[in-house]
């Protein structure tokens, strides 16, 4: 779910912007680029999935002007990448967005909020409680933190912009439009967890040295 028109009040649209940039400067103090310099293979992985993230966004409901319905792959970004790199890839599908004419500009800041840091935020915390709590199992890292946790992170990108059109929504029937949007969330919830497990069961198979937050020594060499 993101916002394609203005709809929300000019404060909240700064206060998200601020937000999203404070998570992006966070992202970068980590260096990620530095990754990316080392390993040509890594740059080419990124690239790709960018893209490929860019023009799946293309398929989108949209029964309101303002509002948007679409898979964000952020947490199978996350789970691929981990959050910094994973996180640039959606501002850059979000500038993206902008320069093709499909989002007004001022709605950069809280759409990489919705789609990016918030979803990065809850799968990445699912991740660390899979891999410090639970037992180092395929499956529990399979079901729980990839099925279960892009799930979760559906839910709360979903909350997020309902949240942000409660706090300051321009339109009263825009606020009861988007609560209708809402009720579509069990359907997206399933949907990007089914995509992002079957992609990230086929990586831990046949690639399992591209998934970042997957160690193959824990999960397959040691059982």
């Amino acid at each position: 779910m993101s916002f394609s028109e203005l709809i929300l009040a000019p404060w909240l649209l700064w206060l998200g912007a601020g937000v999203s940039l404070a998570f992006v400067g966070l992202a970068l103090s980590r260096r990620p680029w530095q990754a990316l310099l080392d390993d040509h293979a890594l740059q080419h992985r990124w690239l790709a999935a960018t893209v490929m993230v860019m023009l799946l966004w293309q398929l989108r409901a949209q029964a309101v002007d303002w509002l948007t319905l679409h898979l964000m792959f952020t947490a199978l970004l996350t789970l691929v990448f981990k959050a910094p790199l994973a996180l640039l890839s959606i501002v850059a599908v979000n500038l993206a967005m902008v320069l093709l004419g499909r989002v007004e500009w001022p709605l950069l800041g809280v759409n990489v909020l919705v789609t990016g840091v918030v979803p990065a935020l809850v799968i990445s915390v699912v991740w660390r409680l899979v891999d410090r709590h639970l037992p180092d199992h395929l499956m529990v890292f399979l079901f729980v933190g990839c099925f279960f946790g892009s799930a979760l992170a559906t839910l709360g990108a979903g909350g997020a912009a309902v949240g942000l059109m409660a706090l300051g929504a321009t339109d009263a029937q825009a606020m009861h439009q988007a609560l209708e949007y809402a009720r579509f969330l069990p359907l997206l919830m399933p949907s990007e967890a089914f995509i992002t497990g079957m992609l990230m069961s086929i990586l831990m198979v046949y690639h399992p040295d591209w998934v970042a937050t997957f160690n193959d020594h824990r999960y397959i060499d040691t059982k």
